[in-house]
């Protein structure tokens, strides 16, 4: 019997629910727990649909039969069962949709990653990428699915072997590990990320897939890059300056053994008057320790223990302040010592290449005795007598220049006394040149007692003497005159057993009555003494121009 056509009851639409979540948990089973459910449902729905249309043909084909059935049977009331069929549909349903709007959500949130995130089957084949791995690697997900070996296809070259070698822990051993690869850009360039694979087991122990998260970590590896040639440029830069502190130690050595290798004592300071180094001489001559720290030590401390030995310490300690205060290098100054040696100093200032900037002082101390000595020697050698050292001729114009230019500055008088031995020429005759010299050196003692301290008492050579007096005056040459004529008369010597006597004859001119000059004043003094010479012997006698 036929009938009008009836809608699909809500039997059509629980076979499709119940077909789609048959489906999900039937992927679920074969793929594995990394499938997401919803795709399951979602395939199911579609096998469903399918369903559906094959159950609505042949629900039309039996439509008639089942009308013409329901005619003949008693009336029986359906309200019951319908309502429970609409209640599971309902409830089907809601799943349904909690399911697809969870699969959205995952969907969402796996294409907006930041990092990489690739899912592996357990035959090492790509099943899933995220698309950030266009962003990083400038690959599409297409192109990564469609890659044989997507390692290969990732991973630069360097380390390809390793992220495989690496990667067979998780699918061989089952075991996580993390580790960082560079990654190739398809345009150029390197990526770094930090990798991590972790193996996923299904309910029966077994493989069910491999997840791979990467994180990229450019940035960070740059900054280590950086900081690695930092450390680098740093340890160049030290064993630069280890290297310079070397020569600077050996340049040290060697400067210090010059300086100890030299005469004068040497003392270096720092910009606070410190001592910086010390040289052995200067240890020697001040009778330091040779292992005594003095290192550090303030200048004051250090040469106020040198004063000790000084003679007229205060004077040296004044030297020292005007030094210090001047701020410049000193001159040598002379100072001399208790047991009689003579000591010089100087300093310099020591200043930074290239700069004004003072970076301390270095004194110099030198023993002068022995140069001092000789100085002397020479110069006694020079200015005195060899026989008798009495001061010679040179010497004798020299303090004449003298006293004449004070005379003029001061308008004094300057007196001159020459004279000879009456009878020496006989001696030097008569018992020799040796007696002669006894004659002179004797002589030379007795009429240096009869000179005052101010008087000068020369030998001009042979028997002939002077005597310089400044400041002088008439009366005071007269005297002079006669008491130099009485010690040389009762001087007696005695040769050969034979007693021997002279005489001298001395002529006195004066400065600036007789003569303007000293050759003026000593032929004016010899033209006396021969007056004297002629006038009989052993006496004296005053220049033409005192009336003598």
């Amino acid at each position: 019997m036929s009938g009008p056509s009836r809608s699909p009851g809500p039997v059509e639409p629980l076979l499709v629910l119940v077909a789609a979540l048959a489906a999900g948990l039937l992927a679920d089973l074969v793929l594995g727990s990394h499938v997401n459910f919803a795709v399951g449902v979602i395939v199911g729905a579609l096998a469903g649909g399918l369903a559906a249309v094959l159950l609505a043909r042949r629900r039309e084909r039996a439509s008639e039969r089942l009308e013409s059935m329901l005619a003949d049977l008693p009336a029986v009331p359906l309200s019951g069962v319908d309502s429970g069929l609409d209640s599971r549909t309902a409830d089907l349903s809601a799943r349904l949709d909690a399911v697809l709007r969870s699969e959205r959500e995952m969907r969402l949130v796996a294409n907006s990653v930041h990092g990489l995130e690739v899912l592996f089957s357990p035959e090492r084949r790509l099943s899933w990428v995220s698309p950030s791995v266009e962003a990083i690697a400038g690959y599409s997900t297409r192109e990564c699915l469609a890659a044989e070996d997507p390692i290969a296809l990732l991973v630069h070259q360097t380390d390809r072997a390793y992220c495989h070698q690496q990667a067979g822990h998780a699918f061989d051993d089952h075991e996580s590990t993390s580790f960082e690869v560079r990654l190739e850009h398809r345009n150029g360039g390197v990526i770094w990320i930090a990798c991590h694979w972790t193996p996923v087991m299904d309910e029966r122990g077994r493989l069910g897939a491999v997840r791979m998260s990467g994180e990229p970590i450019q940035s960070r590896k740059e900054a280590e890059l950086r900081l690695l040639e930092s450390v680098a440029e740093m340890r160049r830069a030290r064993s630069l300056s280890e290297h310079y502190l070397l020569r600077t130690k050996d340049e040290r050595q060697r400067l210090a053994a010059v300086l100890d290798a030299i005469r004068p004592g040497i003392v270096l300071m720092d910009t606070e008057q410190r001592v910086l180094y010390l040289n052995h001489a200067f240890l020697r001559m001040w009778g330091f320790a040779a292992d005594e720290n003095l290192f550090g030590m303030r200048d004051v401390v250090l040469f106020g223990r040198c004063e000790s030995q000084m003679e007229g310490a205060d004077g040296y300690r004044r030297h020292v302040s005007e030094v210090l205060d001047a701020g410049h290098g000193s001159d040598e100054y002379e100072f001399r010592l208790k047991d009689g040696r003579v000591i010089t100093d100087s300093s310099v200032v020591v200043t930074r290449e290239g700069s004004d900037i003072t970076i301390g002082r270095v004194w110099i101390f030198e023993d002068v005795t022995e140069i001092r000595r000789s100085a002397e020697i020479l110069q006694h050698q020079a200015e005195r007598d060899a026989l008798t050292g009495l001061f010679n001729r040179r010497r004798f114009d020299e303090e004449m220049e003298r006293a004449i230019a004070e005379s003029q500055r001061r308008n004094r008088q300057t007196g001159l006394l020459v004279f000879d031995l009456d009878g020496f020429k006989p001696v030097n005759d008569t018992f020799g040149h040796q007696a002669g010299d006894r004659v002179l050196v004797a002589l030379a003692e007795v009429i240096g007692r009869v000179v005052r301290r101010h008087e000068m008492l020369f030998r001009f050579g042979g028997d002939e003497f002077a005597i310089l007096v400044p400041d002088s005056e008439d009366s005071h040459l007269q005297e002079l005159a006669r008491r130099v004529v009485d010690c040389v008369a009762s001087t007696v010597f005695e040769f050969e057993g034979r007693e021997v006597s002279l005489t001298t004859s001395v002529g006195l001119a004066c400065y600036p009555l007789d003569a303007g000059d000293v050759r003026g004043l000593v032929a004016a003094a010899d033209a006396a003494m021969y007056r004297a010479k002629t006038g009989g012997k052993n006496r004296w006698a005053m220049s033409e121009q005192h009336g003598g």
